[in-house]
């Protein structure tokens, strides 16, 4: 089973951008599909976006579609996950998660973003 640690995360301004990476440890990352979620101040945690194991399939939840991009490095046990023209409705924790089969059962400890208007 993967560790999965985040970071990158960040206080930006409205319009700004930020690159936040989710490193895992442990054997086996390139079988792994990745996602990334976020839950803001008393609302329940929502996906963001998900890469299949091998990278080239791609889905995005509607409110950061065209905004936001997923991304994996296989080699560096890395997916990132690079957020443009961030919104203040975009402040949340973001976590990392990883899964084999239909459920992600493996998370981060998440990392804070803030954007400010």
């Amino acid at each position: 089973q993967v560790q999965l640690v985040e970071s990158g995360g960040g206080m930006v301004q409205a319009g700004g951008s930020l690159r936040l990476s989710c490193a895992a440890s442990g054997r086996s990352f390139s079988t792994y599909i990745m996602g990334w979620f976020r839950q803001a101040f008393g609302k329940e945690r929502e996906f963001v976006a998900g890469i299949s194991a091998g990278g080239g399939n791609k889905n995005y939840a509607d409110s950061v579609k065209g905004r936001f991009t997923i991304s994996r490095d296989n080699a560096k046990n890395t997916v990132y996950l690079q957020m443009n023209s961030l919104k203040p409705e975009d402040t949340a924790v973001y976590y990392c998660a990883a899964r084999v089969r239909l459920e992600y059962d493996t998370w981060g400890q998440g990392t804070q973003v803030t954007v400010s208007s």
